[in-house]
């Protein structure tokens, strides 16, 4: 799943490609670099982000799925249920939605009406986990089960909303109210999100945590445009676990990477 952003303030690529020119140019490019799903967004969701007026998303939206829709199937990430009305009217295959439904309590029924495949991730209000220390929501001990039962009550709230249940994924919601040890402790148990049932997504593309790992003690997290290779190589362990999709920004890298994964788990049949 190919990212594009068309905001001025995302962590990584914020105003890159506010033109609608540059947006579509880009879109071919992942395209072409192998990405299967094209993910427009509207609206940032990085930490302490101000949210757009709803009409500014939806003019910044709309037309790019009319535009790239025929490029390769387009997913749109939005907490907004007209935004994804609009967009699901004008051919987009599927709704993203960070916060999991919970945002606007119209998604699932708009998801529903339009017989779309959605994404939920695993969401904690800011007004919930803001006074924790360093944003960090508090899971009890245990983050993976915490992320588990939580994604298994929105999958519920979903199929309730009469979502159909072949299009249900999942996203364990990496950085999100998460410090570092709780985004490895998920990627490290994805076989436990898998064994819900549904297909999951991982985004960990260019992550503040990534960033960490990569710098020196004492150091300022590896600059966003130096954490790629560390993505790729998230994306070939997450294919090897049974991951549906990654969400990156350097689509060619971790489109090699899958194919290494997939290579890997051939010969691993063949030798056996």
């Amino acid at each position: 799943m190919g990212v594009l952003n068309v905001t001025a303030d995302s962590f990584s690529d914020g105003g890159r490609h506010l033109a609608f020119s540059d947006a579509v140019a880009h879109a071919r490019r992942m395209v072409a670099e192998g990405a299967d799903l094209i993910d427009i967004g509207g609206e940032s969701t990085r930490p302490g982000a101000i949210r757009v007026e709803e009409s500014d998303e939806e003019q910044r939206v709309v037309p790019l799925v009319r535009a790239v829709s025929g490029l390769a199937p387009v997913s749109v990430d939005t907490m907004r249920a007209r935004v994804a009305a609009r967009a699901l009217e004008e051919n987009a295959a599927i709704i993203n939605d960070v916060s999991g439904g919970l945002a606007d309590p119209d998604m699932l029924r708009v998801v529903a009406e339009h017989r779309s495949p959605v994404i939920l991730m695993h969401w904690v209000s800011p007004d919930d986990y803001r006074a924790g220390a360093g944003g960090r929501a508090d899971y009890g001990g245990d983050v993976v089960g915490a992320v588990r039962d939580h994604l298994a009550r929105r999958a519920d709230a979903a199929l309730e909303a009469g979502v159909d249940a072949a299009g249900i994924v999942l996203d364990p919601g990496l950085g999100f109210a998460k410090n570092a040890d709780d985004n490895w402790a998920l990627l490290h148990g994805l076989d436990r999100l898998i064994a819900l049932g549904f297909p999951v997504l991982v985004a960990a593309s260019r992550k503040r945590f990534l960033g960490s790992l990569l710098s020196g003690e004492g150091e300022e997290p590896r600059a966003v445009s130096g954490r790629d290779p560390a993505t790729a190589a998230i994306t070939s362990l997450a294919a090897a676990a049974g991951a549906w999709a990654v969400r990156v920004h350097d689509v060619a890298p971790s489109a090699d990477a899958v194919r290494v994964a997939a290579a890997w788990a051939d010969g691993r049949v063949e030798a056996r």
